[in-house]
């Protein structure tokens, strides 16, 4: 006769002692330095935000978080740095919503494949952009801007980074949907941009608030709207383009993505803890005085539903701007 009871003692002998060996190589993670990926600049509203998380974290594990910029060629760079880097739990990818969904609507072939190569592991920060004027423009208002765009067609000057950055494809939309013929007038950077804007050289400007607030702050841009659907945190004065185009909705955002193949058990601790350190007071505050507004809380299957929708969404903006990958 066959001893169940024996046999069922083993296996909780067994199961148990898997239990211990995967608790134990969370509870031992980290025991080394921790890299954050960057495809963008040093300086950058991406880079001060990882640095600031960074730094919070690393009190937190006990380990030092490295920040590597790996800027240029549209994020491709970075993220492909970032895709091919160990997936052993100690490289994640810092990204945006340029490398994670705009590229697949840019490229015909792109050098990494955002939706197979990563594994969500936290929402970070959502990047609000808006419409700016300089603080001395006889536009106050937004509705101003599209009247003024529609009473001289090609006349009105928007700058934006380019027809193919998130700022120049958020600028084309506007002018689609509201039926405009603005003139869009790309630039290198949002800098540059942006001191043509105060030179008077140019109308308009949409650009995020991360590059734009100080100026907006210290009162030498005038901010018109958000591209949000709702009214940004911090700036609940200023309206969102959704209020005046019905369901507008084009924002920037930061997640944390790690290479696909990374223990599940340390994304959710990355999960847990990151979530944890947004959700403190202060460095939100210091989030948003960047430019971002700090979102805890997401679970990584909530930050996959997420990416989903941005697709879907993205897959239905670039059809209506004529967008088409090179």
């Amino acid at each position: 006769m066959i001893n169940f009871s024996h046999l069922n003692r083993r296996t909780a002998i067994i199961a148990g002692t898997a239990s211990l060996s995967a608790l134990a190589q969370v509870t031992a993670w980290p025991d080394k330095p921790i890299k954050f990926w960057l495809s963008h600049p040093a300086g950058s509203g991406p880079d001060n935000v990882a640095r600031l998380l960074g730094e919070r974290l690393s009190k937190l594990w006990g380990q030092p978080v490295v920040i590597d910029n790996k800027p240029g060629g549209q994020n491709v760079i970075g993220a492909l740095a970032a895709a091919k880097a160990p997936a052993d739990g100690y490289n994640f990818y810092f990204s945006t919503v340029a490398a994670l969904v705009s590229n697949t609507y840019l490229f015909k072939n792109l050098a990494y494949d955002p939706r197979r190569d990563f594994l969500p592991v936290a929402f970070v920060a959502n990047s609000p952009f808006a419409v700016l004027v300089n603080a001395n423009s006889p536009i106050k208002t937004i509705e101003e801007l599209i009247a003024k765009s529609k009473a001289a067609p090609g006349k009105l000057t928007i700058a934006n980074e380019g027809p193919k950055t998130l700022g120049g494809m958020i600028a084309r939309l506007i002018n689609v949907r509201a039926k405009l013929e603005a003139n869009l007038v790309p630039f290198a950077s949002v800098g540059v941009a942006t001191q043509d804007l105060l030179g008077g050289h140019v109308d308009a400007l949409v650009a995020d608030l991360a590059s734009t607030a100080a100026l907006a702050k210290q009162g030498r841009l005038r901010v018109l709207a958000v591209t949000n659907a709702k009214r940004a945190v911090g700036w609940e004065s200023v309206p969102a383009l959704a209020e005046l185009i019905p369901q507008f909705e084009m924002s920037g955002w930061f997640a944390l993505m790690a290479p696909i193949g990374t223990a599940e058990s340390v994304v959710n601790r990355v999960n847990r803890d990151m979530s944890a350190v947004l959700a403190e007071a202060e460095i939100a505050n210091r989030i948003a005085a960047i430019g971002p507004i700090a979102v805890s809380g997401m679970n990584p299957a909530a930050v996959a539903d997420f990416f989903k929708a941005e697709h879907a969404r993205w897959a239905q903006m670039s059809k209506e701007i004529g967008l088409l990958p090179e």
